[in-house]
């Protein structure tokens, strides 16, 4: 499956996704900043099919989907691989039935698909954001 880049942080997939794709995020979070990433799978119903955010400060990551106006929390993760001031790289890949989210090599978070049918779910959307002035949603995640 071929992802082409549409908008800066993101990309498209025109087909939509389906079992067995695995998108690859790679990035650096500068050491002595406090940032966070989320990554978000957009639904063509302007739905975030799911959304994983890694937390710097925390040392957390977690899985949600934001679904007919509010988010919906699935999952925190207890494992957190990664490190300021090193390189990272989530993998997230699917199955018939759940999303699972690997940070360098390890799985971290699993979730089930809340968007039926995965071909929907068009856009990958990569956001880096300092943690100052955020609000991490209804459920203050």
């Amino acid at each position: 499956m071929g992802w082409g880049w549409g908008w800066e942080g993101g990309a498209f997939c025109a087909g939509g996704l389906a079992p067995g794709w695995n998108p690859l995020v790679q990035g650096h979070a500068d050491p002595g900043e406090d940032r966070s990433f989320d990554i978000h799978f957009l639904s063509e119903t302007g739905d975030i099919a799911f959304h994983v955010k890694l937390r710097f400060s925390s040392t957390t990551m977690v899985g949600s989907a934001f679904r007919s106006g509010r988010w919906d929390l699935v999952e925190v993760s207890s494992i957190f691989p990664l490190a300021l001031g090193e390189p990272f790289e989530i993998e997230v890949s699917s199955d018939a039935e759940h999303f699972h989210v690997y940070a360098q090599e390890y799985k971290v978070l699993q979730s089930p698909h809340h968007q039926r049918p995965l071909g929907i779910i068009t856009g990958v959307r990569v956001e880096e954001l300092a943690k100052r002035g955020l609000s991490w949603g209804d459920q203050g995640y």
